[in-house]
């Protein structure tokens, strides 16, 4: 006997549509003043939440990033603030707190320059560096923002990792070490924080080429162009719409959770 099971549509009310659905809530974005960080901050705001846009080397890029936000109809505001320090991490959570309302989604974003060398070249101070802005400073901003989002029993942490763990890139250590300490903090936290109705997931973007690959030399972006399955590269916008999938209510159970965004460069 052969049992043959269809799959029905649901009988209840469905919708895919996102937008406003983060209506109420604050969005903390780092260094997103330009690159992809920009493309996440007007993502979020376009689903409405209400985006604390962040920059330190050109809080004039961020402003223009949270003008745009508002003139489509958001809520947004620009804040200079270095987040690998702890004393400005309280300030900006301060102000935007006093401006828009309490943080309760962080993306941290940040990054310093990402040069590729062997090991030998490398220097201790460049290694630190990378662990300050990829571990300490998603552990400085959670830190900050978990009373307010513990005592409303919601939040979400986003961090934006890589492909580059998965891949093991060669001289790149100081990076994809990096990438696995906030990969190996974003799974720990998740677990430490489901309690609380707080989830902790990763975004992980392939090579997309923003503002900081314009110098990039050209083969280079040829060859990894021509191993993208999907043939063609990503955009701010795909890693914006992955971020804001793990923002909405809906996604409350996903934690944990790693999404690569490369066109199926890494398809495990």
């Amino acid at each position: 006997m052969i049992l043959i099971f269809r799959r029905t549509a649901p009988s209840y009310p469905f919708s895919m549509t996102t937008d406003q659905a983060l209506d109420g809530h604050v969005a903390l974005v780092t260094g997103s003043s330009k690159g992809l960080g920009a493309g996440i901050a007007k993502s979020l705001g376009a689903a409405g939440a209400r985006v604390v846009v962040n920059a330190y080397n050109n809080i004039t890029l961020g402003q223009e990033v949270a003008d745009e936000i508002i003139a489509k109809g958001g809520q947004a505001i620009a804040i200079r603030a270095d987040v690998s320090k702890e004393s400005e991490i309280k300030s900006l959570l301060e102000q935007a707190g006093n401006e828009l309302g309490p943080i309760d989604i962080i993306v941290p974003n940040a990054t310093p320059p990402q040069p590729q060398k062997p090991i030998e070249e490398y220097g201790e101070d460049f290694y630190r560096s990378m662990l300050d802005f990829f571990v300490i400073s998603p552990f400085l901003l959670t830190q900050a923002a978990l009373p307010g989002m513990k005592e409303r029993g919601w939040g979400r942490i986003i961090n934006i990792t890589s492909e580059v763990f998965a891949c093991s890139n060669p001289n790149f250590s100081a990076y994809v070490a990096a990438k696995g300490g906030q990969i190996g903090w974003s799974r720990s936290m998740s677990k430490e924080l489901a309690p609380f109705g707080i989830t902790v997931n990763m975004v992980a973007p392939g090579w997309i080429p923003v503002e900081r690959h314009a110098d990039d030399p050209q083969e280079d972006k040829d060859g990894y162009l021509s191993q993208i399955p999907a043939g063609r590269w990503g955009t701010p916008d795909d890693i914006g719409n992955a971020v804001k999938f793990f923002a909405l209510p809906a996604s409350s159970f996903i934690t944990g959770q790693t999404l690569h965004i490369n066109g199926g460069m890494t398809p495990w």
